[in-house]
């Protein structure tokens, strides 16, 4: 069972790897969210490529996709899960284009965190707003 820093970790990665592809700016970002979001104030950032390890090798265990988000809902409070798809959106968003596979797991990690609508929308207009460029 992950804890929740470990959770939230597990969100960014699997969002970031949901196309195959985890960019430099996508990796940048799960940094970026580890060093500056309070969540992550205790958190002892020498582990963060450790944590998105595991999660990509829980990732080919049997039960895959499907059991790292059980897991994942399990081990966050409540109060965190908000926080959590915010994270998951942050990555998906920061490269100004979202794919399918990123839109397809978005959905998942909603139902899975049993978000409402108007919260996801809120989360998801904030990060647009705030990645937005002058070009």
């Amino acid at each position: 069972m992950p804890t929740p820093h470990e959770a939230l970790i597990y969100l960014m990665v699997i969002t970031s790897a949901s196309d195959r592809d985890m960019t430099d700016v996508e990796l940048a970002r799960i940094g970026e969210v580890v060093r500056s979001w309070p969540v992550f104030e205790d958190f002892n950032h020498d582990r963060l490529v450790g944590v998105a390890q595991a999660c990509q090798k829980r990732l080919h265990e049997e039960d895959g996709l499907e059991g790292v988000l059980a897991e994942v809902a399990e081990a966050l409070p409540e109060r965190l899960r908000d926080t959590a798809y915010a994270a998951a959106f942050e990555v998906a968003a920061v490269d100004l284009e979202m794919r399918m596979e990123e839109v397809r797991v978005l959905q998942l990690i909603r139902r899975q965190l049993d978000l409402d609508t108007l919260t996801v929308a809120a989360i998801g207009r904030a990060a647009k707003a705030r990645l937005r460029t002058l070009t």
